[in-house]
């Protein structure tokens, strides 16, 4: 099926130049489609049934991937992921003319379990930023990099995207982009701020001798002067935890859940923080919810004496 494999390389063109998705988003697409692809040109399946061109593909064959899916053991939120992929494949081709109807709109995507995220407690937050970082450029980039993401909930590809002109450290202020690009405006705090501060210091002087720094540059570099990629940012985090003693398995975006968590302990507005992690949907935002009514709960059992009561004729 040569049409619906150019097909899916005009929907990566139309992701790349007129949607700019981040990279990470358009290779998940990719992914996605090319899962579909291979399965509709497989002999004998179902892809099956027939279908030898675009225009031929409808919900049966659809619903018969995800048959596929299941079977290979593939989890509900990725299947969930690929359908969501298709719609918007199939989408695009409507728009462009290419097909009449979306074959994807009718087919219903699984149920995913409710996903609650790890997170830590304050004192557990504690523990991991007294960790011993070492007073060289690399300690203090690590410190800044933890901090940051705790005092500012934002997303790791937005940290290791941040340049020194999105940056401003008098006010505390960080311009990101996030989904989308959409560019948003974040705070940050005193803590974070000094970290930042300490480590461009000494960034700028170990980068003096490669020339003068340039508004745009990347705030964090690795050990070849190179823009830090998301992987290295888990790998550091994951350092800091197993250095504090923290027995959780927590990575960057723990430290995100864990600021939106603490925010919404406190007695934060949801939109508010909707806001600061840049969610298009403030259900997206509301799972922070459950995780706050589950603590009163707790609190509720441990505190009040009729809870207790209930629990002994129990």
């Amino acid at each position: 099926m040569d049409d619906l494999r150019r097909a899916v390389e005009d929907f990566r063109r139309h992701l790349e130049e007129e949607k700019a998705v981040s990279s990470y988003t358009q290779k998940s697409y990719m992914t996605d489609l090319q899962q579909f692809v291979d399965f509709m040109e497989r002999p004998g399946t179902a892809g099956g049934t027939g279908v030898e061109s675009l225009t031929m593909i409808d919900p049966s064959d659809i619903r018969a991937f995800l048959v596929h899916l299941y079977q290979r053991k593939a989890r509900k939120s990725s299947i969930s992921r690929k359908v969501s992929a298709l719609r918007s494949f199939f989408r695009f081709l409507v728009r462009e003319g290419k097909i009449r109807i979306n074959p994807a709109e009718a087919v219903q995507s699984p149920k995913i379990e409710r996903y609650l995220p790890t997170f830590l407690q304050v004192d557990e937050m504690f523990t991991l930023l007294n960790a011993e970082f070492k007073e060289d450029v690399f300690g203090w980039r690590d410190r800044a990099i933890v901090e940051l993401i705790y005092s500012s909930g934002i997303r790791v590809g937005e940290l290791v995207g941040l340049n020194r002109k999105d940056v401003d450290l008098k006010e505390g202020l960080l311009k990101v982009k996030g989904k989308g690009r959409k560019e948003r405006i974040v705070p940050f705090g005193r803590p974070a701020a000094t970290a930042l501060e300490c480590y461009l210091g000494k960034r700028d002087r170990c980068m003096a001798s490669q020339g003068d720094e340039k508004p745009e540059d990347p705030v964090f570099l690795n050990r070849w002067g190179k823009r830090l990629t998301t992987r290295s940012v888990g790998r550091i985090v994951n350092k800091y935890v197993a250095l504090s003693g923290v027995k959780k398995r927590i990575g960057p975006h723990s430290l995100r859940h864990t600021f939106a968590t603490h925010l919404m302990d406190e007695g934060a507005d949801l939109r508010v923080i909707q806001e600061l992690l840049g969610h298009q949907s403030l259900s997206t935002t509301q799972k922070y919810t459950s995780l706050t009514v589950n603590r009163l709960l707790d609190v509720y059992d441990r505190a009040h004496p009729r809870a207790k009561e209930v629990k002994k004729e129990k």
